[in-house]
C-alpha cells in the first residue's frame, strides 16, 4: 500500500498525522473534568454571610459607642443592608438554577444508561482501546492514500499506518500493538487521519471511531459516554448498533 507513495510524500504524511495525534493527546487528560458550579455557589454563600456578619458586628459596635450629639447617618446603613439583600437573592437564584440543572442531568443520565453495552460511532480524535482492539471509519476519494497515527496520553506516537481508501466507507482496525509489536494497555488514545496528494500536500480526513459503551458520566459541559477509560461527550455520538 505504501509503494505508490514517494518517500517524500510518505514522510510528509507521517509528519502531519503524528503532529495531529500529539496535539489531540492533550485533550485526553482534560476530558473527565467535573462541574464546580455547586461548589462555587456554596462558596459565594459562605463569603457573603461572613461579610454580612462582619458588617453587622461593626455596625452594632458603632451604634453602641456613637456620640448622641452626632448620630450616624442611617441612609448609608440602609443602603448597605439593601445591597446585601440583593446579592443574597442573586446567589439564591443561581443556587436554584444549579439544582434544576442537576436534576435534569440526573434524569438524562438515567435515560442514557440504555446505551451501556452497545457499540457506538463517535466523532472526535479520542480512540478507545478496549480488550486490545480499536477501530474507526472514514470516507475519502477511492484509491486515496491515507495515513493514520495513534498517540498515547503522554503525546508519544505509538503506531503508524498507511492504507488505500476504498470506494465509499473504509473501515480500519487496530490490534492495540505499537510499531514494535508490543501490546499496549487498554485506554484512551489520540488518533489522526490525513490524506496526501501527489505534491505532498496533506489534508484532514473526516472519520468516526468505534467503541462499546461501558458507562455514563456527568462532565463539565454535559453528559459523557464512557468507553473503557475513554470519555467522550454524548453529543459526539453519531450512531449506535
Amino acid at each position: 500500500m505504501v509503494n505508490s507513495l514517494s518517500s517524500s510524500n510518505l514522510l510528509a504524511l507521517q509528519q502531519a498525522t503524528d503532529s495531529a495525534a500529539r496535539s489531540g493527546a492533550s485533550a485526553l487528560s482534560s476530558a473527565g473534568q467535573s462541574s464546580s458550579a455547586a461548589g462555587s455557589t456554596e462558596g459565594a454563600f459562605a463569603s457573603m454571610a461572613k461579610n454580612e456578619n462582619n458588617f453587622l458586628t461593626l455596625l452594632t459596635a458603632q451604634l453602641k459607642h456613637q456620640d448622641p450629639s452626632s448620630p450616624m447617618n442611617t441612609e448609608n446603613m440602609a443602603a448597605q443592608l439593601a445591597q446585601f439583600s440583593s446579592v443574597e437573592q442573586q446567589v439564591q437564584t443561581n443556587s436554584n438554577l444549579n439544582t434544576l440543572i442537576s436534576l435534569n442531568e440526573t434524569a438524562q443520565l438515567t435515560q442514557d444508561k440504555g446505551l451501556v453495552g452497545r457499540q457506538v460511532s463517535v466523532s472526535g480524535s479520542t480512540l478507545p482501546l478496549q480488550s486490545g482492539s480499536a477501530g474507526l471509519s472514514f470516507q475519502t476519494g477511492a484509491g486515496q492514500m491515507v495515513g493514520i497515527s495513534v498517540a498515547n496520553s503522554a503525546g508519544q506516537v505509538v503506531y503508524h499506518d498507511v492504507v488505500r481508501a476504498n470506494n465509499g466507507q473504509t473501515s480500519w482496525s487496530w490490534d492495540g500493538k505499537d510499531d514494535n509489536g508490543t501490546s499496549l494497555s487498554d485506554g484512551a488514545y489520540s488518533v489522526a487521519v490525513k490524506s496526501v496528494d501527489g505534491r505532498g500536500n496533506t489534508a484532514d480526513v473526516p472519520f468516526t471511531v468505534r467503541g462499546t459503551v461501558t458507562g455514563m458520566k456527568k462532565g463539565s459541559a454535559g453528559m459523557n459516554v464512557m468507553m473503557g477509560d475513554a470519555e467522550i461527550p454524548l453529543s459526539n455520538v453519531q450512531s449506535t448498533s
